[in-house]
C-alpha cells in the first residue's frame, strides 16, 4: 500500500490512534503440560468480555492476561478451572 493517490499526489493525513493498554495480571494456573493447554486457555480465556490478550506460558505454569480494566479473578478462575486446570491465584 502506499501513501500516494492513483493520481501521482501524496497524502500527508495522518491518522491518530489511541490504544488502551490494559491491565496486566499474572496468574498462576497448574495442569497445563502442552500446546493443547496453551491453546485451549488461550482461547477459553481470550473469549471473555475485556480480554485484550492472553500470554500462556506452560513450562512456567502461568498466564498473563490483559484486560481493558479490572480483571475479574473470580470468572478466570471459574473459566481456567472448567477448561480442566487450576488457577491458584496471581504471580508474586
Amino acid at each position: 500500500m502506499s501513501c500516494c493517490t492513483p493520481d501521482g499526489s501524496c497524502s500527508t493525513d495522518t491518522a491518530t490512534v489511541e490504544v488502551d493498554e490494559g491491565t496486566t495480571t499474572v496468574y498462576n494456573v497448574s495442569g497445563m503440560t502442552c500446546g493443547h493447554c496453551k491453546a485451549t486457555l488461550t482461547k477459553e480465556i481470550g473469549a471473555l468480555d475485556g480480554v485484550l490478550t492472553v500470554d500462556v506460558d506452560v513450562e512456567a505454569g502461568r498466564v498473563s492476561v490483559t484486560t481493558s480494566g479490572e480483571p475479574d479473578d473470580a470468572l478466570l478462575t471459574k473459566v481456567v478451572d472448567d477448561a480442566g486446570y487450576e488457577l491458584s491465584g496471581r504471580a508474586a
